[in-house]
């Protein structure tokens, strides 16, 4: 049974009414959340996961199994066994958000004017990898349809359309629905913004991992850039150099909403879930036992 709504609450969060004193306070005088990102690179060893997703893909089929997924299942995952990582800030106002989601840009033709659509992914506890890749290979295949358009890009062409006097003061309107949380569903259904973490595939481009900024528009707390796998040379521990299959990745964090004990051991986990991709296997909600935590450094 659903929690029921009181006074204070958001239609995709519930309002935080017992956070320390710290926590309540620096919403307050730090309002905006483009002003409060930390960032943080990590780099994780493939060499478990390629074998991985030569087993996953040994059966050939049709939408093959590949990196980003395991990327994505790993962020939401994360977000889930880390709920302070779903919580969101406006307003003044802590909230923790009703569900965990994720969300990226797809180009639908790889030119200098090919459209960028939106992809949105509303996950359940029970979702594991298999899950998240049927629904990333249904909404990529759709998308990728000529002059498919996604909800909120179809919003933004219909301000673009109307005179600018008129649409500024529009989308003025709409921002101060944002603050409040009393923007329609309908115009954000696909809005990357508000999902609990947005990711990048830098990589797709051929390029590496780093800095991108937060938006003080929507609630998004969380941001990865995802950078391109490549083989480098790393130093062993015993000083030989062994060529290992790696990938780096950013993570942008609006450090208000937990603190950075919290957040290093989030991204830890992130790390060890890319390094030991079976637990990708395993539902999204289903925790590491004590055993496996320890193995987190």
């Amino acid at each position: 049974m659903k929690n029921k709504k009181r006074f204070g609450d958001r239609k995709d969060g519930v309002l935080l009414r017992n956070v320390d004193s710290m926590h309540f306070i620096m919403p307050i005088i730090y309002p905006n959340r483009c002003d409060n990102e930390a960032f943080i690179t990590e780099t994780m060893d493939l060499s478990n996961l390629d074998a991985f997703l030569e087993k996953k893909n040994a059966g050939d089929p049709e939408y093959k199994y590949n990196l980003f997924q395991c990327l994505v299942t790993a962020a939401l995952k994360t977000i889930t066994l880390r709920s302070k990582m779903n919580r969101f800030i406006v307003n003044g106002n802590m909230y923790q958000r009703n569900e965990v989601s994720a969300a990226f840009t797809v180009k639908q033709v790889f030119t200098d004017d090919g459209n960028e659509v939106l992809a949105f992914i509303h996950s359940r506890p029970e979702f594991t990898l298999d899950d998240i890749h049927d629904e990333i290979g249904r909404q990529l295949k759709k998308l990728r349809q000529k002059d498919a358009v996604d909800p909120s890009t179809d919003v933004m062409d219909l301000f673009n359309k109307i005179p600018r006097f008129i649409s500024k003061t529009a989308v003025r309107f709409v921002c101060f629905l944002d603050k409040h949380g009393w923007v329609p569903s309908s115009f954000i259904e696909t809005d990357p913004y508000y999902s609990s973490v947005v990711l990048s595939n830098l990589g797709s481009l051929h390029m590496q991992s780093g800095y991108h900024h937060m938006t003080n528009w929507g609630t998004t707390s969380v941001f990865i850039t995802v950078g391109e796998a490549e083989t480098v040379p790393v130093l062993q521990e015993d000083g030989s150099v062994e060529n290992r299959h790696q990938i780096s990745c950013g993570f942008i964090i609006d450090e208000r909403v937990a603190d950075g004990f919290y957040y290093a051991k989030t991204i830890k986990l992130f790390k060890f879930l890319i390094e030991n991709p079976e637990l990708l296997d395993r539902p999204l909600n289903e925790k590491l036992g004590d055993e496996l935590w320890q193995k987190i450094k």
